[in-house]
Parts: structure tokens; sequence; C-alpha cells
């Protein structure tokens, strides 16, 4: 089986020094359009496809990201591992502007969006325990310092609504409960992920420190994106230098994230609803 890597980011990333024979591509799912087309291409040997979370130009707000399309188009591309690349705010003194984290924990606090792909008509339970890929992470963690990037291993993200920005009032909320980042997109990306059976990875770019911090207690978008075009270029060295470090061939996953769905579908299959079925030929085609 071969490696096929999934990057999904903001528009820092469309320029990916090296990228062979990039097309972007349509993909169409019974979930919907996906957030843009997606740009694929060959990147040291290795298939690549990334999608730009927000679409070109920035259409979609987190709320409205279409995040069960945009891992079903993943699958049916063949992309086998996932590599998330967010904008976050941090908890920690210690975790400052320009840092990268690479998160393996989340609370969700997100309410307004579908966050499974199963449901009425094929039930199913999957485990989110450990949310990311061990393995993909490491990778991460090894690639980000290549690229020469203070990067930290392991941390929780605070998944919120949006699309304000946290009150002081949360924001030391959330610290108190040992959070280590804040963000607004990772979930239910990261669960869908899972039920795709895909290994999935978050690496926060650390930007602010939302509004907890007493020399620092309001966000400033400007200054948001001024340290994200800062970052732009340490980002693409990481997605550059991931293809060496998976390598072409892909085995099964030591985690088991490649057989998450094993045992999860609780519905019968003669109660299973086919309408419902079809839509999870992708997501779901090898336990069905």
């Amino acid at each position: 089986m071969d490696t096929v890597i999934g990057i999904i980011g903001g528009s820092g990333l469309y320029d990916i020094p090296g990228l062979e024979d990039a097309t972007w591509q349509t993909v169409e799912t019974p979930w919907g359009a996906p957030s843009d087309q997606i740009l694929t291409g060959r990147l040291g040997g290795v298939t690549l496809a990334f999608l730009p979370r927000h679409g070109r130009g920035h259409v979609h707000s987190p709320t409205t990201v279409p995040y069960r399309a945009n891992i079903d188009a993943l699958k049916r591309l063949g992309v086998t591992d996932v590599v998330s690349v967010s904008a976050c705010g941090s908890f920690r003194e210690e975790l400052a502007p320009g840092d990268f984290v690479i998160v393996d924990q989340f609370i969700d606090r997100t309410f307004a969006r579908e966050k499974s792909f199963f449901g009425t008509g094929c039930v199913a339970h999957v485990s989110v325990a450990h949310p990311t890929c061990t393995r993909l992470g490491d990778a991460a963690f090894a690639a980000a310092k290549a690229a020469g990037v203070t990067v930290h291993r392991g941390g929780t993200y605070l998944a919120m609504e949006g699309p304000q920005f946290s009150s002081v009032a949360e924001s030391r909320l959330y610290k108190s409960w040992g959070c280590d980042v804040i963000g607004m997109t990772n979930m239910p990306e990261a669960k869908l992920a899972r039920e795709a059976e895909l290994c999935y990875a978050s690496v926060a770019m650390i930007t602010d420190y939302d509004s907890w911090h007493p020399d620092h207690d309001t966000v400033d978008i400007s200054t948001i994106i001024a340290t994200l075009t800062g970052n732009s270029d340490a980002a693409r060295r990481l997605v550059a230098d991931l293809p060496d470090r998976l390598g072409a061939e892909r085995h099964t996953c030591p985690h088991g994230c490649d057989h998450a769905l094993d045992h999860a579908i609780m519905t019968a299959p003669d109660k299973r609803d086919p309408a419902v079925t079809a839509r999870l030929d992708a997501v779901a085609g090898r336990v069905m």
C-alpha cells in the first residue's frame, strides 16, 4: 500500500516547494462539496493532497467548514495520513507565539457542527481516547525540529465554536482546566478522521496568548496574521520533510488508527438504512 499524505491547512501552505505535477482536483462526496478543490501532486516520491480548510480566499467560518465532506474527499483520494496545520492561542507562558505544538488531546466545546458520519440508520461508536496517531505525530515533531521551529511534543487543544475569540473569563477557565492551546477547527475534524480510519496529527501554530495573559488581554487579528505569515515558511518546510520521514510504502498503523471501525458498527446488517450505508462507501467501505 502506498503512503498518501493529506494536509489540511491555510493559505500559507498553497505553495509547497518541490511539489511535482500539481493539479487542483474537484472531488464530489455524499456529504456535499468540500471546502475547495484539492491540490494534489508528488513530493519526494510520495503523493500529497492539500485541502484549504477554509477555502481559497477564506470563505468558510470555523462553524461552516464542511468537515465531513473534507475528510470523505481525502479518503476518496486514497489519503492514508492526515496532518492538520492550524493557528492557535496559547494558555502557557512557555508556549510562545511562533512556537509549534504537536497536539495529542482535545476538549471539544463546539456545539453547532455535525460530528459523525454515523447516526440513525447506521449507528457506530468509535474510541477517541487517543485521538491522534503517535507515529504520525512523531514524524511531524521531527519535521518541525528539522525546520528550525521551537516545537513542543504533546498538548491539549480546547476546541471552541467561534468565530469570536474568548472572553477573559472563558480564557481563564480553559487555562484552569489544564488546556495548552485553543483553536476553532480541529473538532470534529479529528473525530471524523478517526471514523474514516485515517491517521491524524495536529500541528498547532501559536499566534498569541489568548486573553488570559496579563500583558496580552485581547486577541488582535493583525498580530495573529503577522505571526502566521512568519510561520508559513516553517510550516512549508515541515510539510516538505514529511515524505522522507513517512516513506513511500504504507504499513499497518501500529496504533490501530486504520482499523478504528473494527467492532464499532452497532446496527445489525439487516437493519441498516441503505441510503445511509451508501454514503459510507468511502469512509467505512472496509467494514461494510
